[in-house]
């Protein structure tokens, strides 16, 4: 979506089904895709899978278990001479990424972190500031009770921290479910990185 408000039209590529994908959509394996197809678009964003990356999975030594794509999706890219972007989480081993963070965008309330590589150089749109609380449910948590799901930023992932009604609020994406949510990028984001690829695209053009 983000990418779309920026200005491209927009192709999706999964291999599992996505009915809510709210654009053109082709379900395909992502590394089996002819190079020269990907080389038809003007830019290419890829979200390799992130589990075998995360936080979570370093901590319970389960990274082994999930594939471990960037490298192979870094190459195909590459093939294709054509802008890209590689989005991960933090701990994934990307070149020389830009870190963007919910603070830094008027109106989310998700915190967030995502790296972002690319051939095309970037810039964030401000420093990432103190994070704030986040709104819970735990009632173990010192704040429990003093913040409020619909104001303060919230988090949002496989835990039931917020209403599923607020996670979308929080991160601006009316059109997902609760585990779409879960790993979605808020498209402040995507807006934001892809203004960026359209005015390098232009001077190209």
């Amino acid at each position: 979506m983000g990418y779309q408000r920026a200005g491209f039209e927009v192709v999706g590529v999964d291999i599992n089904p996505q009915p809510n994908y709210p654009f053109e959509f082709v379900q395909a394996d992502a590394m089996a895709l002819d190079v020269e197809w990907v080389a038809s678009f003007d830019a290419v964003h890829a979200s390799p899978p992130c589990q075998g990356y995360s936080v979570l999975s370093a901590r319970t030594g389960t990274g082994h278990l999930w594939a471990k794509l960037i490298e192979p999706v870094r190459a195909l890219l590459k093939d294709s001479g054509r802008p890209y972007i590689i989005e991960n989480v933090v701990g994934a081993p990307l070149i020389d990424p830009v870190v963007l963070c919910g603070t830094m965008f008027d109106g989310l309330r998700v915190i967030r972190h995502r790296l972002f590589e690319s051939n095309v150089g970037l810039f964030v749109p401000s420093p990432c500031t103190p994070h704030p609380l986040c709104h819970t449910r735990d009632r173990r948590k010192r704040h429990y009770g003093t913040t409020n799901e619909w104001t303060d930023y919230v988090q949002v992932n496989g835990g039931g921290n917020c209403s599923v009604a607020a996670a979308r609020d929080a991160m601006r994406i009316d059109w997902m479910t609760k585990k779409e949510l879960n790993e979605a990028i808020p498209p402040a984001y995507t807006e934001w990185i892809g203004s960026q690829i359209v005015a390098h695209v232009s001077c190209l053009n």
